[in-house]
């Protein structure tokens, strides 16, 4: 991930100063979707390991989102 962001920021600087060619503005496109997914991915993973508790301590977790969870939890192997 880190050498995915350093040469993101490589291409982003290079970019402003003295711009890119054909090959690196797709290198750059492409590295950008695989750092988005990757973000996305991770950002799922926590929002699905989320309970959302009001002022008062009741659990007030989204419907939709108590489902996805408990789809998951079905479908991991016991341990």
């Amino acid at each position: 991930m880190r050498a995915l962001l350093t040469r993101i920021n490589e291409l982003s600087n290079q970019a402003k100063t003295n711009g890119l060619t054909e090959a690196e503005q797709t290198e750059q496109s492409n590295l950008r979707s695989e750092y988005m997914s990757i973000f996305r991915g991770s950002m799922e993973g926590m929002l699905l390991n989320v309970t959302i508790y009001d002022p008062n301590g009741d659990d007030v977790t989204p419907d939709k989102l108590k489902s996805v969870q408990a789809k998951l939890a079905d479908s991991r192997p016991d341990e």
